[in-house]
């Protein structure tokens, strides 16, 4: 018997030393990338210009007209109640030639502390009310305020999203003066991502500084790339 079970244990090694890699390949395999930080800049040397809160019908507008006048190409991140609400300007966003992102149902703060059952019903609302504005479905997120968490991220993997950050923050949605979104927004660099605000407020003062931070950023020799999911 000793002889026997003597003999067994090299099988027996084996066969556990399988099972144990075995279920670090599953693990491996279920595991979200939720460990995984979004995206804070993007490669080529370019800039990217990305646009949360919208679409608005009176700001949304305004605000394609000066990135067609400068041949500008921005990622917007649409809330799914306002891009259901105006189908036809989040339509007009694709159709510029504009990437698209999402950015929850209805925008609820603060964004990390939701449970995985709201945000899976934020993220998941906002897709199809984008795709049923946009006619696809988007690839990137962005969280209300920047509230990021390994849930939120784990949430957004689930459903296939990119999730994106940003570098430069002017701040605009405090309406704090062209003067200030025109300085901060100046520091932008090669890689930066720039954030600014279609919808939630008066967006004048941010579509007036991107009229001037635009030719001013290209005067330096960056260009303007659209975030890639």
């Amino acid at each position: 018997m000793k002889a026997e079970a003597t003999s067994a244990l090299p099988y027996l090694r084996a066969r556990s030393l399988e099972c144990l890699l075995l279920g670090v390949r599953a693990l491996r395999r279920r595991r979200p990338r939720a460990s995984t930080r979004p995206i804070f800049t993007v490669d080529g040397g370019g800039v990217a210009l990305t646009v949360d809160d919208g679409p608005d019908p009176r700001w949304t507008p305004a605000l394609l007209d000066v990135l067609a006048r400068h041949q500008v190409t921005a990622t917007f991140f649409l809330i799914g109640a306002r891009a259901a609400e105006h189908p036809r300007l989040a339509r007009r966003i694709a159709e510029a030639g504009h990437a698209v992102g999402n950015h929850s149902a209805h925008h609820p703060q603060p964004f990390a502390a939701l449970d995985r059952v709201r945000l899976r019903a934020e993220i998941g609302r906002a897709q199809e009310q984008i795709a049923e504005a946009v006619g696809r479905a988007p690839r990137l997120f962005r969280a209300p305020g920047g509230g990021w968490s390994r849930t939120v991220l784990g949430v957004a993997a689930d459903h296939g999203l990119t999730a994106v950050d940003w570098t430069v923050n002017p701040s605009d949605w405090k309406e704090p003066g062209v003067p200030h979104i025109v300085r901060v927004l100046s520091r932008g660099g090669p890689g930066h991502v720039l954030l600014t605000h279609d919808g939630g407020g008066d967006r004048s003062q941010t579509v007036a500084a991107l009229d001037v931070v635009i030719p001013r950023l290209r005067s330096r020799g960056l260009r303007f790339v659209p975030v890639e999911g």
